[in-house]
């Protein structure tokens, strides 16, 4: 630590740069953890599922879009992080320290805004921390994370049950018809495919998921 002329306690270069480092190192847990990533990936992957197509999209598809997808969510609070803190903090206006105790503001807002209230409880009695119902402002990351996680993972489950019927129905269909017609070798999947397909193109499918997900973050 070295002392600043004004008198504030600043880290010094080398540690910078090491500390630096090590969050670089962490950022790929942060983009998937801390923002829209979670949900838009997993309601993605249950929709291929559901158009019963194993590898088309194909992978890297579906995460440079969910990356793009998220940065276009995330925005708001990267512009914001970047004018209140990344900006000020290169301009020798505040300290590292004080950089990233704002920069944790927005991330924290964003995230509140998602997260469900019993699961922000639940994190919270396990860590044995009092947390009054409607006040969050002093929630710990450990706990706010974690419950984030779980909210994103039940909200994009959600999601992808309601994308699953429709197609379910047209197996179910399907699957009738070729017993009606004694067609019991041939596979309800290899029929029913082109007709989902379909399906997913005229209603504009990507369209649709896509600015669902997006509104779903308000």
């Amino acid at each position: 630590m070295v002392t600043t002329p004004e008198g504030a306690q600043e880290y010094s270069v080398t540690l910078q740069i090491l500390i630096l480092m090590t969050l670089l190192t962490f950022l790929p847990a942060i983009v998937i953890m801390m923002t829209s990533f979670i949900r838009i990936s997993v309601v993605f992957a249950i929709l291929r599922q559901a158009l019963g197509l194993q590898q088309t999209p194909s992978n890297q598809i579906l995460i440079g879009l969910t990356l793009f997808l998220s940065l276009f969510i995330m925005a708001p609070v990267i512009n914001q992080v970047n004018d209140e803190a990344i900006q000020p903090y290169l301009n020798e206006q505040l300290t590292s320290t004080q950089a990233l105790e704002i920069a944790k503001g927005p991330f924290r807002e964003f995230m509140l805004a998602q997260v469900r209230e019993n699961d922000l409880m639940m994190f919270a009695d396990i860590a044995e921390h009092a947390i009054q119902p409607g006040q969050y402002d002093d929630v710990p990351f450990t706990i706010l994370v974690p419950a984030f996680i779980t909210s994103e993972l039940k909200t994009a489950f959600q999601i992808g049950f309601l994308i699953f019927i429709p197609f379910l129905v047209i197996d179910l269909v399907i699957a009738s018809i070729l017993m009606a017609m004694g067609m019991m070798m041939l596979s309800p999947m290899i029929v029913s495919l082109p007709f989902k397909i379909m399906l997913f193109v005229l209603i504009d499918g990507w369209a649709l998921i896509v600015g669902t997900l997006a509104n779903s973050f308000g």
